[in-house]
């Protein structure tokens, strides 16, 4: 899971936005209550100061105003007195200059040097020129403190005419001011302190009323992305949080349905491709191969890894003559032929372009048929109709020969007239004999027959056939007899078996030369009589030996017709022994001789079952 860095949690966050917005509060408040306080302090200590000078003013007014006698005290004791009853804790001396800038007393007793010397201090200089007060704070040289230093003129009488006798200089600790600033700052910062460290804890638990169902929703949407919608999110309550909270779970559970739906129908898509006899390819809007069911790589011989990724026209084998651009717009099915000298094998080729509403194209549907069957029927189809139009092309073309010799006066002649009449109706019974065979065939194809069974004694069965063929012969023919004493019983139709049977001698006489054996038999295996008849004959070559049961099929073609054949012998055959539960084939050698088998299901002989 993926772990959210401390400084980027939204806990974090809200508490560190909480704590930054109390700070900044307080450090407004703190420079406003301040920068005031520290006013308003300042203010305080220099209206104490200006009401006490307003006092020792007066006092120095009548003092420096009085005439004097012998008895009385001098200006200077005089103004010292007072200026040492006036002298407290916040002022640290007072001195008195006169208007030429002599220093007329001080209050400072260790400083009464500089009475009579002249005023240095360019503040009381300015003070008498301007006729008001002026104030400064400066650094006490000695103690490193600030002091607050006041100069203001002193009047001969009050009011706008009086004149200027001199001036007040005083020096007043103002440091106690800023000491005690700096104490209420002191303990306003640990009151900021204090407060900021309330204020984090109940950050961090009101930040936790937010964030935790904000967490528990990121663990969910967590759990979501990983296929868990089992997970519901806690709903603390009905604010907007909640309502959010609320609104997720129903999101869940829709999602849920959504995915159950989506991975149902997922699921009946599978098995639809899976068990589809068709092959399926889907290719993205590029054309190459994203999906491919298992019939498509059984019909392409090919793998699902060596597939996908890959371009569907190379796939298909049709990239020297199409472009995925050219698949997309073909309306027409394309036949793809992969026979071999083997095996025919033809699909057949249907696609489907897959686009949105917009008209964009998003990939291509391939369907894959195979048609070999099908092609393979057709073209049995139209050798059936070109070779049933060859085999009554040729005798009617022989009869309207003859009839037309007739016809132009032939028949007058007594030693040629009956040797045409004679062909024609040889014609003519061969044409029967055709129309016959076809007949048969499309009853037995049809299924509109029934066969008339019962059971028969094989052995016997077999031997009459025979007897007949041999004792009818005309040929040097020698039949050899391979028929066990056991007897067998098979539940049969004996007019068809016996066409059967007919049909296997007669083509064996046809092709056994003079002085040549024809073998009859039979064997026993898996409770299936397999009888054989087998000739010397020509053979039948290797690649032709399945196809002797096709209908109209000739190994000799002119033999077969001047024999009176019709090439639908063996096709008759092998429906008639398939639907006695059996089956029939060939085994041939060129030059050497064929070997006509079938099998039938049988009965062993039982005593008192049978008579």
């Amino acid at each position: 899971m993926h772990k959210v860095s401390f400084f980027k949690s939204i806990h974090v966050k809200i508490v560190l936005i909480y704590v930054l917005l109390i700070i900044i509060a307080l450090q407004i408040i703190g420079i406003y209550f301040s920068s005031e306080l520290e006013e308003n302090l300042k203010t305080n200590f220099q209206e104490s100061i200006f009401q006490r000078i307003d006092l020792v003013q007066y006092s120095l007014r009548e003092e420096m105003l009085k005439e004097r006698d012998e008895e009385s005290p001098t200006l200077e004791q005089s103004l010292s007195l007072i200026l040492r009853e006036f002298t407290t804790g916040d002022i640290n001396e007072i001195r008195v200059v006169d208007s030429r800038n002599k220093v007329l007393a001080t209050s400072d007793i260790d400083n009464q040097s500089i009475v009579g010397q002249r005023s240095n201090d360019d503040i009381v200089t300015k003070s008498i020129s301007a006729e008001t007060y002026l104030e400064e704070i400066a650094l006490d040289p000695d103690t490193r403190k600030r002091v607050w230093v006041l100069a203001t003129p002193i009047f001969d009488a009050i009011g706008p005419n009086g004149e200027v006798i001199g001036s007040i200089y005083i020096e007043s600790n103002i440091e106690k001011v800023f000491e005690q600033m700096s104490d209420i700052n002191g303990i306003f910062a640990v009151g900021t302190a204090i407060s900021l460290a309330i204020t984090i804890i109940l950050g961090i638990l009101i930040a936790k009323t937010i964030t935790k169902p904000i967490l528990d929703m990121r663990r969910q949407a967590q759990a979501m992305s990983r296929g868990n919608f089992s997970r519901k999110v806690r709903v603390y309550g009905n604010d907007e949080i909640g309502q959010l909270a609320i609104a997720f779970n129903h999101l869940t559970n829709r999602l849920q349905e959504a995915q159950s739906t989506t991975e149902a129908e997922r699921r009946k898509l599978a098995s639809v491709l899976s068990n589809m006899t068709d092959g399926v390819i889907a290719t993205d809007r590029k054309g190459k191969i994203i999906l491919i069911n298992d019939p498509a790589l059984n019909f392409l011989d090919v793998t699902r890894e060596t597939t996908l990724g890959r371009p569907i026209a190379s796939v298909l084998g049709l990239d020297q003559e199409y472009s995925f651009e050219d698949l997309i717009h073909m309306k027409e099915s394309i036949n793809l032929n992969y026979s071999t000298q083997e095996k025919p094998f033809i699909l057949r080729a249907n696609f489907s372009v897959i686009q949105k509403e917009t008209g964009f194209v998003n990939g291509l549907i391939t369907v894959l048929h195979d048609i070999t069957e099908q092609e393979k029927i057709e073209m049995e189809r139209r050798e059936f109709v070109a070779n049933v139009s060859h085999e009554l092309r040729t005798p009617l073309t022989t009869m309207r020969s003859y009839l037309e010799a007739l016809a132009d006066g032939a028949w007058r002649d007594e030693a040629i007239a009956p040797t045409f009449l004679n062909v024609t109706q040889t014609e003519t019974e061969r044409m029967i004999r055709l129309v016959n065979d076809l007949l048969q065939l499309s009853k037995m194809d049809s299924r509109d027959y029934k066969l008339n069974t019962d059971f028969v004694e094989f052995n016997k069965f077999f031997n009459r056939i025979i007897d007949r063929f041999e004792m009818s012969k005309s040929q040097n023919v020698k039949f050899i007899r391979y028929i066990p004493e056991v007897s067998y019983f098979v539940d049969i139709d004996t007019d068809k078996l016996t066409q059967v049977i007919d049909n296997i001698i007669s083509n064996a006489l046809k092709y056994s030369p003079d002085g040549g054996n024809i073998r009859f038999g039979f064997t026993v295996q898996d409770n299936m009589l397999k009888v054989m008849v087998s000739d010397d004959g020509m053979g039948i070559p290797k690649e032709n030996v399945s196809r002797v049961f096709d209908r109209f099929y000739r190994v000799d073609r002119a033999r077969s017709r001047e024999m009176g054949g019709t090439g639908l012998g063996l096709a008759i055959a092998k429906e008639m022994i398939e639907a006695h539960g059996g089956k029939i084939w060939a085994e041939s050698e060129e030059g050497v001789g064929t070997t006509i088998f079938f099998t039938l299901p049988y009965e062993l002989d039982e005593a008192g079952d049978w008579e």
